[in-house]
């Protein structure tokens, strides 16, 4: 599993000319998932990522994390991030979970992460051609590979 997380000061997805989640302040993370992923690495990363910290605090030192700061969250499905490009210049997708078993454990990532930091979070839909509005504030940008644990 991998996650793009991203510390904004507004995000939004939309559909079909139809925003389906805005935020204010927290993250959007963009998330990968991969033919053998489990619930395991959902746990980990979810953890991982309401833990992190970096939102400022007081002293402008990246010290609070999300929990910290009571920020929001949207999760966005993102295949591509499993994208291997050491052959050629076409990425191959191999990696990517197919849908029966990327969209549970999609949902799942959702459920654990709005369990961790205690409230509701936005996503995407899975499989749609979002756009993605966001202001990168920092810019904080972090990648987590559950598999460099």
């Amino acid at each position: 599993m991998k996650a793009v997380i991203q510390r904004v000061s507004h995000a939004s997805v939309e559909v079909e000319q139809k925003i389906v989640s805005q935020i204010k302040n927290g993250l959007l993370i963009l998330l990968g998932i991969g033919n053998e992923d489990t619930l395991e690495d959902i746990k980990w990363l979810s953890n991982k990522i309401s833990s992190l910290r970096i939102f400022e605090d007081e002293n402008e030192v990246m010290n609070r994390s999300i929990i910290d700061i009571n920020g929001d969250a949207i999760v966005v499905s993102q295949f591509t991030l499993m994208a291997n490009t050491k052959k050629g210049n076409r990425p191959s997708y191999v990696k990517a979970a197919k849908p029966e078993i990327s969209i549970p454990l999609y949902e799942k990532f959702v459920q654990q992460l709005e369990y961790d930091i205690d409230k509701k979070i936005g996503t995407g839909i899975f499989g749609a051609d979002m756009k993605i509005d966001l202001r990168n504030d920092g810019p904080v940008t972090i990648v987590i590979d559950t598999k460099n644990k």
